[in-house]
């Protein structure tokens, strides 16, 4: 259902008749109980693998393979790390295969790092608080708060804004008027909505992520930078989570937008008007400029930049701390500065390992060539391909 569907409800600012609880307005993971032990049969029928070993083994925790114990079960994350299990002292492994359990008890799953996920859904499931605003929330009258809502002490939520069913507010966090936040979202201690942005359902907002903070749009007028209004606003999709302290800009006019799906790391930057599409991920501090377009399932890795105006294809990958400076096909790989395919992109890299050695060669050269028109000895190439 739609952000808007399910919103009716609670038009309220008073301090909620049902109290919520002390804790902080966030869902949280639950602490196993105390002694609570697992067997690899109940391992294998939650995430639907294959034992190896003794069904009936008994284990308490879930550690790496660097920290596991002979209680503990930990997880291969491919057969490329399989090495590391022979050092390990865990109890049994997820791995893709029995051999790379390397004769350790295991359950076999085709995505070790899939079914690592699932487990701990089950083992350590997500906490809620109870629904209703606390005492110290402030609650705006012409506000609407979704069935099954929270807003948590010292947290905002102004004037027709709309907080869907079952979402959470925590403390310090602010929705701005006429903002919308979905259902079944999670925002985070000290996250900003800003005025007028939308936010889908199912979504979550990490401590510190500003949504529909002005653009960063000034013009020149002869004498100082002149700021343009920046009166767009920010829509996000559905199922969306947008790390800590990340800025996604609002548009100058229309729509800033994140699609369906997409994952944001912390410390990112979106500016005005870009529009990234569903399933993309966008790692740790990259930053994309204004009215740049990423199409679906677009990755770009840590510290990439990409200019305005530009389209990076579906698919296209930009490795760490590329420049995209310009277009990129769909599907494309490109790495470095200015970001060129990534094959072309090793070539210069490799051609440039060798710039020290180039140099000297270079540099006996011109001693030989000037001691032959000196009247020196001919010269004769060092180099093993002449």
């Amino acid at each position: 259902m739609g952000a808007l569907s399910l919103l009716g409800s609670i038009r309220s600012r008073v301090p909620s008749r049902r109290k919520t609880r002390s804790e902080p307005a966030a869902r949280r993971r639950s602490s196993a109980p105390k002694g609570s032990t697992f067997t690899l049969a109940e391992l294998a029928a939650a995430v639907g693998g294959r034992v190896f070993g003794d069904p009936a083994l008994r284990l308490s925790g879930v550690r790496t393979l660097e920290d596991a114990g002979p209680d503990d079960l930990s997880w291969v994350a491919g057969e490329r790390r399989a090495g590391g299990v022979t050092k390990s002292r865990a109890g049994a492994v997820l791995a893709p295969s029995s051999e790379a359990a390397a004769g350790k008890p295991s359950v076999v799953v085709v995505s070790p790092a899939l079914a690592l996920a699932r487990w701990l859904e089950i083992r350590l499931p997500a906490t809620r608080p109870r629904g209703g605003v606390a005492r110290g929330a402030r609650v705006h009258p012409t506000a609407r708060i979704g069935k099954g809502a929270s807003v948590a002490a010292g947290a905002t939520v102004a004037a027709r804004a709309r907080v869907g069913a079952r979402s959470c507010i925590s403390e310090g966090s602010f929705v701005g008027e006429n903002a919308t936040i979905g259902e079944d979202c999670l925002l985070h201690p000290n996250v900003v909505v800003r005025e007028g942005c939308v936010v889908g359902d199912r979504c979550i907002l990490h401590s510190g992520a500003v949504i529909g903070s002005d653009g960063f749009g000034y013009v020149w007028d002869g004498k100082a930078h002149r700021k343009i209004p920046q009166v767009g606003i920010v829509r996000i999709g559905d199922d969306v989570e947008i790390g800590a302290n990340t800025a996604i800009d609002r548009a100058t006019l229309g729509e800033t937008r994140i699609g369906r799906g997409t994952k944001i790391d912390n410390l990112v930057q979106v500016g005005h008007n870009v529009a990234v599409g569903e399933d993309a991920i966008l790692c740790g501090q990259a930053g994309i400029a204004g009215s740049a377009r990423l199409e679906d399932r677009v990755t770009l890795a840590g510290q990439v930049g990409v200019n305005d105006h530009v389209t990076v294809g579906r698919g296209a990958i930009a490795t760490g701390q590329a420049g995209v400076t310009g277009s990129v096909a769909a599907g494309a790989v490109v790495s470095g500065m200015p970001a060129a395919p990534h094959r072309d992109f090793l070539k210069r890299a490799a051609i440039v390992a060798r710039l020290p050695e180039l140099a000297r060669r270079l540099d006996e050269l011109e001693r030989r060539l000037a001691e032959i028109e000196k009247g020196g000895p001919s010269w004769r190439s060092e180099s093993p391909k002449s």
